[in-house]
């Protein structure tokens, strides 16, 4: 099977790290030197590699290039940081400080041909020609969180967000220096994937603004014989191979009500209700049942921060699995893990046999051979134990949320909504409830139903839905902007369609799963998830299974592909990404991870712009709502 992008991107970070050479894997010997990189370089280099692997590459010292730092003279390093004019600035600063012995340069983008004069003005005042030994454009900019998912950026994503895209004062020269942002990333993508996509997206939003762009930035690259990125190792087959990816282009204003929606799955739940980002998430850490003394300040709560990594077999395996799945998982972990704990201080008892009877000693040696395969899978157990303690902890925290914010009922309401089912209670009831939810999960709600009706709430209806938020505590902001949404949408697509129902009520958990459980679930609802697509998913299955596609109409770039190859090309797609320009989420991701899994021999990846939770895209409506 192909490389993963994940894969792909941590093969040419290793590279870099091996002073742009490809790492030799007999050798113990390594070169020690210096990292130095900006945030940007920090936020991809986070999630694929970590301190120890860094330290087996030579890597002694990894510092931010905007601190102060001392000369280290008989050590090369290797920088890592954006071609901004503040970055090549300080670089320069660096060869007239004379810091190190020998100085890398890897661009995470591609570096322009007057800073690239500015350095080597700097290196040539400074005397310091010879020990600038490379200057590589890498083509990393963006950031891969999983094997199948990828995103911009994480630094200034404000200046790419939603906000950013749809604000109605904004200017032509904003919106072009977005868009460029935006194509930049995605052709480092590309050339870090070593494919030329077939484009296709919806007209007349910002999405078909970037697909244009990115048309014209890839068709240049590929004219250019001599420099293409496409050509030669990366390419394998060469430009014309009939196995190039689809690459769907969609507007975040396509499907609003997605990343307001609350969710069931293990990983979007934790992005939704914890600080998870880049791969790490923090818990506050639950403090012991004793009180404070009277008149003293509370403690403080402990932050622990855990990285969720590739590594950890539980978290692959159970990343997409509804929650309550989750829960009994980690328990049959635990129950696993303390058997095989107590095997082994039982043949440790049994070793202080006493006696010279043939039974003892015949058992004895049994047993030594045991305890022997038993003390050499201790690393193993002690690994096990770690991670079954960090979902312990992580699932127990998602699980506080669930119960005191009433997430399953948030959760089933919305999905009848999404789904034109039949709903059980009014929504007036449970925005008027003081123990559902807090104030974002009403609006969250609110704005679920207001996006997904036919037809909008009459005004009286309106005005009382909007008397019942203000008595609860909720900022109508949001509400403004997406009024005026709908009513561009209604004027320039159909609404989106959500699918059927995706959830099933398995009845109420009675007192805790099972006898001894860490997880006390009473009264929380048990519930099953159906598979149904969500929009964007939908739009995808249309793509690669050659449907009609009643969503929108479909602009076409197939990059100096004759119609008829490009129709050959189509039914045999096997390959397909989907970004979202304006932001995605877990819930998406996972959608499109499920509806991938029933498709033998397809691989779909997902990226977007920035990567929010519920919390962080309503703070954009509402300002856009102020405007």
């Amino acid at each position: 099977m192909a490389a993963s992008i994940r894969e792909k991107q941590t093969a040419a970070l290793k590279r870099m790290l091996n002073f742009n050479a490809p790492p030799l894997k007999n050798t113990t010997e390594s070169v020690w030197k210096v990292l130095i990189y900006d945030r940007f370089g920090q936020d991809i280099i986070s999630p694929l590699l970590s301190v120890k692997e860094l330290r087996d590459m030579g890597i002694t010292l990894h510092l931010l290039l905007h601190t102060d730092r001392d000369p280290i003279p008989d050590v090369p390093a290797i920088y890592f940081v954006m071609p901004t004019e503040e970055n090549t600035d300080r670089i320069c600063q660096d060869l007239r400080n004379q810091l190190y012995e020998s100085y890398y340069l890897n661009f995470i983008s591609a570096i322009s041909r007057s800073k690239l004069e500015d350095i080597a003005s700097a290196a040539l005042a400074a005397n310091a020609v010879n020990q600038v030994t490379k200057v590589f454009d890498q083509y990393l900019n963006f950031i891969t969180l999983e094997d199948d998912m990828f995103i911009l950026c994480n630094q200034n994503k404000e200046h790419i967000s939603y906000h950013a895209i749809n604000k109605p004062d904004i200017i032509d020269t904003d919106m072009e220096a977005i868009m460029d942002t935006i194509v930049d990333s995605l052709f480092c993508f590309f050339v870090t994937l070593g494919a030329v996509p077939i484009i296709r997206c919806p007209r007349g939003n910002a999405a078909e603004m970037v697909a244009v762009k990115l048309d014209k930035k890839l068709r240049e690259n590929l004219r250019d014989a001599r420099n293409s990125l496409f050509t030669g190792d990366t390419m394998g087959t060469g430009q014309f191979s009939f196995q190039r990816p689809l690459f769907v282009l969609a507007d975040r204003n396509l499907d609003l009500a997605t990343p307001l929606h609350h969710t069931w799955t293990y990983q979007a739940l934790i992005h939704d209700v914890l600080d998870f980002h880049l791969n790490r998430v923090s818990v506050e850490e639950s403090q012991g049942s004793e009180a404070s003394p009277a008149g003293a300040r509370p403690k403080k709560k402990n932050k622990k921060s855990y990285d969720l990594t590739g590594a950890d077999k539980f978290w692959q395996k159970h990343k997409g699995s509804p929650f309550p799945e989750v829960a009994e998982a980690v328990q049959e972990e635990l129950d696993t893990y303390r058997a095989q704990e107590d095997e082994v201080k039982r043949l440790k008892s049994i070793m202080g046999l006493e006696g010279e009877d043939d039974g003892a000693i015949s058992m004895l040696s049994d047993n030594t051979a045991k305890l022997t395969s038993a003390v050499s899978s201790l690393p193993e157990l002690l690994e096990k134990k770690r991670l079954i303690d960090l979902h312990t902890n992580v699932a127990t925290a998602v699980l506080d949320h669930i119960k005191s914010r009433k997430l399953d009922v948030y959760f089933e309401y919305e999905e009848k909504l999404m789904s034109k089912s039949t709903l059980d209670k009014s929504l007036l009831d449970i925005i008027s409830d003081p123990d559902a939810g807090t104030v974002e999960d009403k609006m969250r709600l609110f704005l679920i139903y207001y996006i997904t009706s036919q037809q909008p709430p009459s005004e009286a209806d309106l005005e009382q839905y909007k008397k019942a938020l203000v008595d609860a505590g909720c900022d109508l902001s949001s509400l403004n902007y997406i009024k005026q949404w709908k009513a561009f949408t209604k004027m320039a697509a159909t609404p989106a369609n959500y699918g059927s129902s995706g959830v099933k009520p398995m009845g109420l958990f009675s007192r805790v799963m099972n006898t001894g459980s860490q997880f006390v679930m009473e009264g929380v609802k048990n519930l099953v998830l159906k598979q149904h697509n969500l929009p964007v998913t939908r739009i995808l299955d249309n793509l690669m299974e050659m449907k009609s596609n009643p969503v929108s109409v479909l602009v076409c770039f197939s990059l100096s592909l004759r119609p008829f190859i490009f129709s050959l090309i189509s039914t045999n797609i096997k390959h397909a990404i989907v970004f979202v320009v304006g932001g995605g989420n877990y819930i998406e991701y996972q959608n499109l991870v499920d509806y991938t899994k029933a498709r033998q021999g397809k691989r779909v990846l997902y990226g977007c712009s920035e990567l929010f939770n519920a919390a962080q895209f309503m703070k954009q409506l509402s300002q856009l709502g102020q405007k």
